[in-house]
């Protein structure tokens, strides 16, 4: 097998399963080297084993992205948790770590359920026309929106304008520049409320944050910490809620058991996260020095890539695992979210969401089929449907 042979298939699916290659490569090859656009080599880690104990070594693997590649300006650095290293990851999240208790989301159970409920209202209005509803754009899109919005203390009235930002941000369709406009244009906007906060301290995750740590944290940098919230709540939860209706609408028994079983969904939505995968790879991690993986030598600054989807579907995690089992005893071992000091910060507000959502739906429409052809994405590093057009 050529090292350059399948330089894209971490990004590739079919359907909701990762395409065959990429279990070949997991089989035979536990560290893939791929030569990307440029010339570099890049080495891809499949394996449960390996993806975990490389998430889970910031001795060994970096990731300072910019720090890495040498960028020189914090303009052009990509802030967020996700791009330091100790001891600054550790100082930011020290910060971040208390507001992600459930002891604290469950004061935003109340609110979640409420802006489902709207929302349901809104798509039994819809289809009282007739026609298909996308519960993308009607249900998925923009309830992680405006969970983030609760969480963040964003004003009511700027809500509106702050949904379509997030949206756009993940908006591929108009172009790349675009795209980066719209991430522009909410640390803009986020910079901005910081200022405001500052003066005039809400009760949202911002408030909390500047009456307890402001002479800490720069407002640039509570910026860039609230936008690494929203690029990690938004289109993951998205997908997520996306994936899971349309597996649930395949699965009608499973649908049935989560609609009157109370607590089944709790179950459920672990197994999804792990059988989805919605981020298929993590972080990019960086060699510190140079090292070996299963023999296979990786230089100093070398890149390396952990594929989490082939790492949550690896058989020796158990038996079955390229099928949807909620309960197995492996159920808490999965990658979805990362692992290490590095695994997501918002998981127990993401997996709130889709208990909360899920259950709502089917109960509200205990008749929904999917009413038209499901369009999946491709290449994505975050994977998802483009519409899931649904009826009733």
């Amino acid at each position: 097998m050529s090292d350059t042979e399948f330089p894209l298939v971490q990004f590739m699916r079919d359907g909701f399963d990762p395409v065959g290659e990429l279990g070949r490569i997991r089989a035979e090859h536990p560290v893939f080297p791929m030569e990307i656009p440029g010339g570099q080599t890049v080495y891809l880690v499949t394996r449960w084993e390996d993806v975990r104990g490389v998430l889970g070594d910031h001795e060994r693997f970096s990731n300072d992205f910019a720090g890495v590649i040498g960028l020189g300006s914090n303009q052009e650095d990509p802030g967020g948790l996700g791009f330091r290293d100790p001891p600054e990851h550790t100082r930011l999240r020290r910060f971040l770590t208390p507001e992600f208790t459930m002891r604290r989301l469950r004061r935003l159970e109340p609110r979640i359920e409420a802006m489902v409920e709207e929302h349901l209202d809104r798509i039994e209005a819809k289809g009282a026309e007739g026609m298909p509803v996308d519960l993308v754009e009607e249900f998925a899109l923009p309830i992680p929106s405006l969970v983030v919005c609760e969480l963040l203390g964003v004003p009511y009235d700027e809500r509106a304008d702050f949904v379509k930002l997030s949206k756009d941000r993940f908006d591929f369709t108009a172009g790349p520049e675009a795209s980066l406009q719209a991430i522009n244009d909410a640390m803009t906007y986020l910079t901005d409320l910081v200022a405001r906060e500052r003066q005039n301290p809400g009760e949202g995750l911002l408030g909390q944050l500047l009456r307890e740590h402001g002479d800490e944290l720069d407002d640039r940098t509570l910026a860039s910490m609230a936008d690494g919230l929203l690029t990690g709540g938004h289109d993951t939860s998205t997908s997520m809620l996306a994936l899971g209706t349309l597996w649930l609408l395949r699965n009608p028994e499973q649908a049935a058991k989560v609609r009157e079983v109370d607590g089944y969904i709790n179950d459920v939505v672990e197994e999804l996260l792990r059988y989805m995968t919605v981020v298929q790879v993590a972080f990019p991690r960086f060699a510190r020095h140079d090292l070996e993986l299963h023999g296979v030598p990786i230089k100093k600054g070398e890149l390396v890539l952990c594929s989490l989807t082939g790492a949550n579907r690896d058989p020796a995690l158990g038996e079955g695992m390229d099928e949807v089992r909620p309960g197995r005893e492996t159920a808490g071992s999965h990658l979805a979210f990362g692992h290490g000091i590095h695994r997501c910060i918002g998981a127990p507000l993401a997996q709130m969401e889709m208990r909360i959502a899920f259950p709502a739906l089917l109960r509200r429409f205990p008749g929904l089929r999917v009413a038209g052809e499901v369009p999946f994405r491709e290449l994505a590093i975050v994977y998802g449907v483009k519409e899931l057009p649904v009826a009733w």
